[in-house]
């Protein structure tokens, strides 16, 4: 079996990653940058003048992000991008060509996403949530929106129920809102338990909710618990009262609504109106809500 050779470099180098290097030559173009002094020109990289600090001196230990330019050089600059080697992170499309889409994520040579990379096809303009990987034959990083075959669609022992996560939503579907679970696993957020607006790319606190059967993880803002209930209920009851015992906010009220009223999800406002409505406290209709009097 052939193997691939690499540039001695490319050992010493992180890709797509934050590096330490002193500089240790200047040239009129720019310096280059090295792990050490005494390491041998094939282990440096270039760090374009343009790109450089003023004043830039051999032996200055920098932090710089190493890629490939345009010119399919490896180099070095100052700029941190808007996502690095396996990182999620969500980028507009600045433009679309033969070859595939390039995102604009903060550096001078747009990231692109391959049309073999694209779950459905990019649109100009329009922003996706990407994953940052490297080409294995061309070490380039590219992006892609086929989430799926680099992180997690199941649980195998990482999170637990009732966990604070940090969630990145990437899409939606009828059942809810598709979301990236600290940047490792895919969960979904049914839409019952939605209690603000969401859009792709918002980056939201949430929980993991339960994990189900088939291992796939279900996502919350919140959890319904007896005495958040009890909670809700007397909130209803005080909502009524002060509105005369009638409310037109049902159980078939968009969710959006059920939150800018109460804060919680419709999922949990239709539970504290099952709880009130057993206790002989309101009468359920079908565009109305009415008090009970005692």
């Amino acid at each position: 079996m052939l193997l691939k050779l690499r540039k001695k470099s490319e050992f010493m180098l992180n890709i797509g990653q934050i590096n330490r290097l002193l500089v240790s030559d200047a040239f009129p173009f720019g310096f280059y940058l090295k792990h050490s002094l005494e390491d041998s020109p094939e282990d440096a990289v270039l760090l374009p003048l343009e790109d450089a600090p003023d004043p830039c001196e051999i032996g200055m230990a920098l932090d710089v992000f190493v890629y490939h330019d345009s010119d399919d050089r490896l180099v070095a600059t100052l700029n941190t991008p808007n996502a690095m080697l396996n990182d999620v992170a969500f980028m507009r499309v600045k433009h679309v060509t033969g070859v595939g889409a390039f995102l604009d994520w903060g550096l001078k040579k747009d990231l692109l996403v391959p049309h073999s990379e694209q779950a459905k096809p990019l649109q100009e303009r329009l922003g996706y949530v990407v994953f940052v990987y490297q080409d294995e034959e061309t070490d380039r990083l590219a992006a892609s929106t086929k989430l799926h075959r680099f992180l997690d669609e199941t649980n195998e022992q990482h999170f637990r129920a009732k966990q604070p996560v940090k969630l990145l939503i990437y899409g939606k579907t009828e059942l809810g809102y598709k979301a990236i679970i600290d940047g490792s696993h895919l969960g979904l957020i049914f839409k019952d338990e939605v209690i603000f607006p969401l859009r792709v790319g918002d980056t939201v606190d949430g929980f993991i909710k339960r994990i189900r059967s088939d291992d796939k993880i279900d996502l919350c803002f919140q959890f319904h618990d007896d005495n958040a209930r009890a909670s809700l209920a007397d909130q209803i009851l005080d909502d009524l009262e002060a509105h005369g015992g009638i409310s037109t906010l049902t159980d078939k009220s968009p969710a959006n609504e059920i939150s800018q009223r109460f804060g919680v999800s419709k999922g949990a406002y239709k539970k504290a109106l099952g709880a009130l409505y057993k206790q002989k406290r309101i009468v359920l209709e079908k565009d109305k809500i009415t008090l009970i009097s005692k």
